[in-house]
């Protein structure tokens, strides 16, 4: 008697996709594991260090200053847009990646403060960043 089932018999086959997945790893493994084994050749060295020095260079930055007038100040000093404009060119210039720092006072009105970094943009300086304070009061996270 010749018992057959119902379900088709199928070919043993071999799933080579897995294999290839664990020689990637192994092969990746024992790659990192030879960087790790170089041999690294240093000289150790007892420098001296500097107890009392300091940097007599002060950074290439300019600070401005707007009030509440939309008068602009650098350096504590009030400046015409004129003379800022030949400053600011100048600067630039000498140092062609040079920042400068917008500080609006708290009763500086918006278009001010824009008027001025529309300004600083005119005489082709691009490192230009708005400088902010946190209120009083008021932690920063």
């Amino acid at each position: 008697m010749k018992i057959r089932t119902p379900v088709p018999r199928r070919k043993s086959r071999l799933e080579i996709i897995p294999l290839i997945d664990i020689m990637f790893f192994l092969l990746a493994s024992f790659m990192m594991v030879s960087l790790q084994m170089q041999i690294v050749r240093t000289l150790k060295a007892n420098l001296p260090t500097a107890t009392l020095a300091t940097s007599t260079t002060k950074p290439d930055i300019v600070d401005l200053d707007v009030n509440r007038d939309g008068q602009v100040s650098v350096d504590d000093k009030a400046v015409a847009f004129p003379e800022l404009f030949s400053m600011l060119t100048n600067r630039y210039t000498l140092n062609t990646n040079l920042p400068v720092y917008i500080t609006g006072a708290a009763d500086a009105t918006h278009g001010s403060v824009m008027y001025v970094l529309d300004f600083v943009k005119r005489a082709g300086i691009r490192n230009v960043a708005i400088a902010v304070n946190a209120a009083p009061g008021h932690s920063t996270p």
